[in-house]
């Protein structure tokens, strides 16, 4: 739909998820018929996409907080299954919920700096 509309065909469609929103963007960046320009998952729970990772093409940043272990764990598989551009960045004493002073803002940095690269 938005590729069909003149005043947007021509921007680039990002995915942004996190928890089990991580693998609903995994999954939809593997449609054969999306064009998506880069993937970020912050504390996804990118284990339920496991099985289609090697399909994901488009550059994805992994950002999973260092207490998170389980998640952290998950996503260390998951980015050797990665096929593409890809990287994972640790954000030291987060939780899954980054609710950590500062932590949050630090996991948008990340990805605003992933999509600004990307996107160049």
């Amino acid at each position: 739909m938005v590729r069909r509309r003149e005043d947007s065909k021509d921007l680039h469609i990002v995915y942004f998820g996190s928890s089990t929103g991580s693998a609903a963007a995994l999954r939809g960046a593997t449609r054969p018929d999306t064009d998506i320009s880069a993937v970020v998952s912050r504390g996804g729970r990118v284990d339920m996409a496991h099985e289609v990772l090697e399909e994901v093409t488009a550059p994805t940043l992994f950002i999973v907080g260092g207490n998170d272990h389980p998640v952290l764990e998950w996503n260390r598989e998951a980015y050797d299954h990665l096929t593409g551009e890809k990287s994972l960045e640790i954000i030291p004493d987060a939780s899954h919920l980054f609710e950590e002073p500062g932590a949050l803002e630090r996991g948008a940095e990340l990805a605003s700096e992933w999509f600004a690269t990307k996107l160049a």
